[in-house]
């Protein structure tokens, strides 16, 4: 049986990260469910030199290689923080250098985290508007969380589990090898 190459993708801009530790929560979920072979991009390792790269064809060896990971993935887990009510301009950048047919029909999985409930919306406001136009299939459930949700950059919250339980039985029939 193939394995599903899955890649998460954190625009956390800063180590530790919240949203790297939601993203690797749900690939260790997802990974107990299936056979995954996953790789992980993050944005804090990427930003030194994501700013300055205005296409792909010069991007520097590092960046190149997160833009062939992602675009050769089978499906995506995508988290953010948000900032002022929306993901990281870095996180935008990177998706702005990813080949506008690379996602077509592939799975994300859209997760965030905020320091309040309150930028709960940030997954269907700005994160689905973002996939829909790559024609990616976003899953049906994002999974949202706040800062009071972790403790030492881990996921410690009860209903945050319970919210990536959900997320991935929602998602794991979409969810193949290509």
């Amino acid at each position: 049986m193939s394995k599903v190459k899955l890649v998460t993708v954190s625009g956390g801009l800063s180590r530790p990260s919240r949203s790297a530790a939601l993203a690797a929560a749900i690939a260790r979920k997802l990974a107990s469910q299936g056979s995954f072979d996953i790789h992980s991009v993050e944005i804090a390792d990427l930003a030194p030199e994501l700013g300055g790269v205005l296409s792909p064809k010069g991007a520097p060896p590092r960046i190149a290689e997160a833009i062939r990971r992602i675009e050769s993935a089978d499906a995506l887990v995508v988290s953010t923080p948000v900032y002022r009510g929306s993901y990281t301009g870095l996180f935008k950048h990177l998706f702005d250098l990813i080949d506008y047919e690379a996602l077509i029909g592939k799975p994300v999985l859209l997760a965030a985290c905020g320091g309040s409930d309150r930028h709960a919306l940030v997954i269907d406001h700005q994160l689905r508007p973002l996939f829909s136009f790559f024609q990616s299939l976003t899953l049906p459930i994002g999974v949202f969380a706040n800062d009071g949700d972790f403790t030492n950059y881990e996921v410690s919250n009860e209903g945050l589990e319970a919210r990536i339980d959900l997320a991935v039985e929602r998602s794991i029939g979409h969810l193949r090898p290509r």
